[in-house]
């Protein structure tokens, strides 16, 4: 599974985060629904050639933040003794709200969206995310729908997302854990980025590529603080020695 990503604080029971549950008849006409969507012709389109606008000319160069929504933001559970829960993974909120800051947040979904519109309604209170894309946004192609970046009317090279491999970062599926930190983990990262703005995001997360970005980039960090002090220690011993053979 792959999220954007980018993104705290874990430790949280998975019940605390329950939004809204769904009856059976709700279910029932959703799955009507999707069926029906779903049986159209073998090939279709997104429902517009730019499924964002253009970028405000001040916004040049900053960082499109694009998430998936199942699995990397909350975690759908259904029974039939209560039908559909929504959990909100940990830390999503501060997530979002902390990257806001830096970022473009596109939440991009292949579900419908009578199923994405009132999730994003209770997941965004504070409008961090600034745009959602549902099914109509996606391509249709042999019974599955694709995310096509290419549609977004955003450069790739500052485009960093869940959807597409050489522009990802790749995070743990969320199945409902209360300790659940990959989006606490990720936001030392992405913050990064999105402040440095580097001239091609797919360059940097290519140097990652096999290993735990938020680890590494962490282990990065504590080394250069380390080298700092190391260097500030040695500019202190060598100032005192200046002073001792000047005395």
């Amino acid at each position: 599974m792959y999220t954007i990503l980018g993104v705290v604080s874990g430790g949280v029971v998975a019940a605390g985060y329950a939004s809204y549950a769904y009856t059976l008849e709700e279910v029932d006409e959703k799955t009507t629904a999707a069926d029906g969507a779903s049986s159209f012709e073998g090939f279709t389109e997104p429902s517009s050639e730019k499924l964002l606008p253009d970028l405000h000319p001040q916004e040049q160069g900053v960082i499109t933040l694009v998430l998936d929504l199942n699995e990397t933001l909350i975690y759908s559970d259904w029974t039939r003794e209560r039908g559909w829960r929504t959990f909100k993974r940990p830390g999503v909120d501060a997530f979002l709200e902390q990257l806001a800051q830096y970022c473009e947040i596109v939440v991009y979904s292949d579900q419908l969206n009578m199923y994405v519109d009132p999730v994003i309604e209770r997941l965004n209170p504070n409008h961090c995310v600034r745009y959602r894309l549902s099914r109509a946004a996606t391509r249709y192609l042999n019974g599955k729908h694709y995310r096509d970046l290419s549609m977004l009317n955003r450069d790739p090279r500052a485009l960093e997302t869940s959807l597409q491999k050489e522009n990802c970062v790749e995070i743990k599926p969320f199945k409902g854990e209360g300790e659940d930190t990959a989006l606490v983990d990720l936001i030392p990262f992405l913050e990064y980025v999105a402040r440095n703005r580097p001239a091609d995001i797919r360059a940097v997360l290519a140097s990652y590529q096999g290993h735990d970005i938020a680890k590494e980039f962490i282990e990065h960090l504590n080394q250069h603080q380390r080298r700092l002090q190391e260097q500030k220690k040695q500019g202190l011993l060598w100032r005192r020695w200046v002073y001792y053979r000047s005395l």
